[in-house]
């Protein structure tokens, strides 16, 4: 199962995120569920990249996969921030799709 793990400050605003393990809904390569998480988190992350012009802290395991977590840099201007908000919200809401259907396979926290 993908676990994932939203944290957010007082503002309720994210601040990073973490996603561990693997879905295991089909075969692998035709995990669905695998490809739909990924495309959604490492599509936001390279968002934020290219469209706040910010470099958050990432870390990730690239030889065995199921593990991404990204942290958004303190010291980001106010018209940045809120952009990333919006495309790391919207992250979220992608993954809570995907979690209503395939609940068995990913749980957002």
């Amino acid at each position: 199962m993908i676990h994932v793990h939203i944290d957010r400050n007082d503002q309720n605003e994210i601040q990073s995120f973490e996603l561990k393990g693997h879905a295991e809904s089909g075969p692998y390569g035709h995990d669905l569920v695998c490809a739909a998480v990924s495309a959604v988190s490492f599509g936001a992350v390279n968002a934020v990249i290219q469209l706040c012009d910010v470099e958050p802290r990432i870390e990730q395991d690239v030889e065995e996969g199921g593990y991404l977590r990204m942290e958004l840099p303190l010291n980001i201007n106010q018209e940045a921030y809120h952009k990333a908000q919006h495309l790391l919200e919207g992250m979220v809401v992608s993954l809570q799709t995907i979690e209503r259907d395939y609940h068995e396979h990913i749980s957002i926290k």
